[in-house]
């Protein structure tokens, strides 16, 4: 038995935070209450002075492609020290498990941002993902069903819409995921293949959340007021993929989540409040909708995102003839001028091995040194990692917006980062979530109350997760601890977190100061199985 005493605890419920002991009885919470008198037996944890919450659970993740390596331990450290405990993995279409066993587009799936190696193995179905993971990973985790890798496991990345058959196959492995255990589908609509898919698809995947009554997440076609996907003049375009997801959505009982609400490129900031609007609209509709947002101005893609689907589906060959060439250096240029969004705004993550010269640069640097073209550049880069390269893109949103959407009542927090073994890494792997806490301490964010539940119970509520994301009695013991102090002191940005003290997952104490239970965790995290109704 745990106890521990004196801390302020804020519930996941969004109440005011309130004084009291909480008794941790193996991996659950056994009671809460003011002054429990302690045993002699139990182990006495004096929280006096710190804040007590239930264990952050990221809203949108992708460690599902993590929790699946040898040593999986690196990759879920800078989470664990800002507090996480569990996971919604699985978004923007690109999960691990949910795959056709025998598909001979084994090659494709991962959508250039993922793969399998140096992992435990390949894992189709989602049963097989959590009988490899429960128990053999850090953290929780939950799992949506990804449409580009069902559709990758099926027809690849061909450009065309799917058969008849092909569509039933497809669906029937996201069906079998949902019956398995996975919170949902995800849709990733900027992502090979799920840029191929037409209204029709994405209806039938929509109707499958509805049967279910499950979430369905979508990473838009566009998240700028330009990009490569419409034609450039007219209506922005994130307000356009918008549109799609209000026909899609619009008179159904679909639970639709808007992932990552960003604005990328100066130009795009003006359509926030038109984006918002929408959202809200739905909702008064009568639609479930909701959206997830990080504390972070910047994000991290694959090298091709900037890339139009016409140019990506052509041959090696085809992509080197001067007419495909002219054509897209004229929509780039006209990209560029429209979206307030140029090639100094994309710097190289990670290219591959042997072309360590170029991480942490622009693309504007890198041409000016290649003696070429930004254009010429960036198509070289891309062809040197083979059009997997992953580049850090901004801006995606300003402090402004970011302060306004952290309080929108159908907001949720969220990270949407993980740990690359090479090159620069995503910001958002070190303090996101303590900087949603921070905000909220220096007036920026919203309420601490609130801010909490949004990183906890309102996540727990949305994906059907049961027995966590509140400090109940009966539910999981995964518990952070925070000193508000040392929050609002601290000088974010710095490539670590602040201001978390304590994070229990399932009872076992993980993080303590600064220090990790590296022993514990290899085997503190649990598969979190969704049982729809």
């Amino acid at each position: 038995m745990k106890l521990l005493k004196n801390g302020l605890l804020y519930d996941g419920t969004g109440s005011e935070p309130y004084k009291a002991d909480i008794l941790i009885d193996g991996d659950k919470i056994a009671k809460i209450a003011p002054a429990i008198e302690a045993e002699e037996t139990w182990e006495v944890v004096d929280v006096e002075g710190l804040s007590v919450s239930p264990g952050f659970i990221d809203a949108h993740s992708h460690n599902d492609w993590f929790a699946i390596k040898k040593h999986p331990a690196k990759y879920f450290e800078p989470f664990i020290r800002q507090g996480i405990s569990s996971f919604v993995a699985g978004n923007c279409g690109i999960s691990a498990p949910g795959f056709e066993v025998d598909t001979p587009h084994a090659d494709k799936l991962g959508a250039g941002l993922f793969g399998y190696q140096s992992t435990t193995g390949r894992y189709p179905t989602v049963s097989s993902f959590f009988e490899a993971v429960d128990r053999n990973m850090p953290c929780n985790l939950a799992v949506l069903a990804g449409h580009c890798t069902a559709r990758a496991s099926v027809s690849g990345y061909e450009n065309r819409p799917l058969t008849s058959k092909e569509l039933q196959q497809m669906l029937d492995i996201m069906e079998q995921a949902l019956q398995e255990g996975a919170c949902g589908l995800s849709l990733g609509l900027m992502y090979e293949p799920g840029i191929y898919a037409g209204i029709d698809e994405l209806k039938a995947v929509a109707k499958l959340c509805e049967k279910y009554q499950c979430p369905l997440t979508v990473h838009p076609r566009a998240c700028s007021a330009v990009s490569m996907t419409y034609p450039l003049l007219g209506r922005p375009h994130l307000l356009r993929a918008m549109d799609e997801l209000v026909e899609i959505a619009k008179g159904t009982k679909l639970k639709l989540q808007y992932s990552h609400a960003i604005f990328v490129g100066r130009r795009s900031f003006r359509c926030k409040k038109e984006l918002m609007d929408i959202i809200h609209r739905l909702k008064n509709e009568g639609v479930d909708v909701g959206f997830d947002i990080y504390s972070e101005l910047l994000g991290v893609s694959v090298i091709t995102v900037v890339l139009p689907a016409w140019y990506q589906a052509l041959t090696s060959k085809q992509k080197r003839h001067w007419f495909h060439r002219l054509k897209l250096g004229v929509l780039v240029a006209a990209t560029i001028v429209l979206l307030g969004f140029g090639w100094d705004d994309i710097q190289i993550a990670y290219i591959g091995e042997g072309y360590e010269q170029y991480e942490g640069k622009s693309v504007a640097q890198i041409a000016k040194e290649m003696g070429k073209s930004c254009l010429d550049a960036y198509l070289d880069l891309c062809e040197l990692s083979h059009f997997q390269g992953r580049i850090n893109m901004g801006p995606y949103s300003t402090p402004e917006i970011v302060s306004e959407l952290s309080k929108d009542d159908l907001c949720l927090y969220m990270t949407d980062a993980w740990v690359e073994d090479h090159g620069v890494q995503n910001p958002a792997i070190y303090d996101c979530f303590p900087k949603f806490l921070k905000f909220s301490l220096c007036g920026s964010g919203d309420t601490m109350p609130q801010t909490i539940r949004k990183m906890s119970g309102a996540v727990a509520d949305r994906y059907a997760i049961k027995d966590r994301g509140y400090l109940k009695e009966g539910y999981f013991a995964d518990i952070t601890v925070f000193n508000e102090t040392a929050l609002r002191e601290a000088q974010p940005d710095q490539e670590r977190s602040f201001g978390i003290e304590q994070l229990y997952i399932n009872g076992i104490r993980v993080l303590h100061a600064d220090a990790i239970d590296y022993d514990a965790i290899q085997t503190s995290g649990r598969a979190i199985r969704v049982v729809c109704p």
